[in-house]
């Protein structure tokens, strides 16, 4: 199968300062392919290059197996949404969706064939003969991605194009992008800076940091098997609890031992990981600490922890205990007794730990 999309070593520059280093991405039809990282960390400029909004220093990128290198945006075949809107004022709903076929010289049948499908799609068919400016942010959103669905393009791409809203509306507007993609088959690049989002929305996820892939994958296994610490980190809310832990070989496995505040080490062991160097990051995320007597598996081990801070989440409640030296959060149900400076059991379970090495960062299971 031809990749929809090749990115091979591509480079981009501004001056002397290098903004994208060597990123290799590749996605099949029907892919939803999503950039996430820190501001500034080059996913708007990926996406710009990808769409021909900036020039390359190195590289190629291919769209279905056809070399851009000097192709111009227009001609990629490509549909881009954006952060903001990018609607004309003066233009009713139904004008901004059907002008991109109105200037490529599409009949005007097509046209409005196309203009009904898409709005009754995205149930926009009482706003067409409104202006923009009478429109909330949602419902722009739906135009400026009507606008897109009409061209029916080998690839769309959205620029952060939920960011200008409100919460409740993102997590409305995510669902129906999601819907879209299911329905249409279509092949989608999309970026944010939500890394709910990015695990929502993604059939693939591209962590970056500061213009480097960190790791690339599905969003199970960006989630559960983080190649290094930024990733561990950046995805996952509450993030993963990263704790400094010495390991000591006992007998076929290792003595994990973890300091805390009261009391000596916290000691777990692991008979899955024998070959672990002597410091080491231990990651787990908040879901995988658990009252004991709650969590059940066969490398589930329970022990005592200070509780410090008890955080009430509805469907759950967040208890913190100090571990390593780090705030470390657990995942407890809605209905616990923990209070802040009472002991309670709490199970871990190591099926689900990673390690990291200190000093590179680096995943070592």
């Amino acid at each position: 199968m031809t990749p929809i999309l090749d990115v091979k070593n591509l480079y981009k520059n501004y001056g002397s300062v290098e903004v994208l280093k060597d990123i290799n991405v590749s996605i099949d039809p029907g892919d939803f392919l999503v950039l996430v990282g820190p501001s500034g960390c080059g996913k708007s400029t990926l996406l710009n290059c990808i769409a021909g909004l900036e020039p390359i220093t190195g590289g190629a990128i291919s769209i279905d197996g056809r070399d851009m290198t000097d192709v111009s945006p227009k001609d990629r075949d490509i549909a881009m949404v954006f952060q903001s809107y990018a609607l004309y004022p003066t233009m009713s709903v139904a004008k901004n969706i059907t002008f991109g076929m109105k200037v490529r010289g599409v009949d005007a049948q097509t046209q409005k064939t196309k203009l009904a499908d898409v709005a009754q799609q995205l149930q926009i068919e009482p706003l067409l003969n409104r202006r923009p400016g009478q429109l909330s942010g949602g419902q722009r959103q739906r135009v400026a991605m009507g606008r897109a669905l009409v061209r029916d393009p080998k690839l769309f791409l959205f620029d952060e194009p939920l960011s200008n809203l409100d919460a409740k509306l993102r997590v409305e507007m995510r669902t129906e992008i999601k819907r879209l993609h299911h329905d249409l088959g279509a092949s989608m690049v999309y970026v944010t800076h939500d890394q709910i989002e990015a695990m929502t929305l993604a059939s693939k996820i591209v962590v970056m940091k500061g213009g480097v892939i960190q790791q690339m994958g599905t969003p199970s296994q960006i989630y559960n098997r983080p190649e290094n610490l930024f990733v561990a980190d950046f995805m996952g809310s509450p993030a993963m609890n990263l704790i400094p832990a010495k390991a000591v070989k006992n007998g076929k496995g290792m003595r994990i031992e973890i300091e805390r505040p009261e009391g000596g080490p916290l000691i777990l062991n692991d008979a899955a990981n024998p070959d672990l160097p002597e410091n080491v990051i231990l990651g787990l995320r908040p879901e995988d600490i658990a009252e004991a007597g709650f969590r059940a598996g066969k490398q589930v081990q329970t022990a005592h922890c200070l509780v410090e801070i008890v955080e009430p989440a509805g469907a759950d409640t967040y208890v913190m205990s100090d571990l390593g030296g780090k705030k470390v959060t657990a995942r407890f149900h809605a209905e616990t007794k923990a209070e802040p400076g009472a002991t309670l059991e709490f199970a871990f379970d190591l099926g689900k730990v990673s390690y990291f090495a200190p000093n590179t960062g680096q995943r070592l299971n």
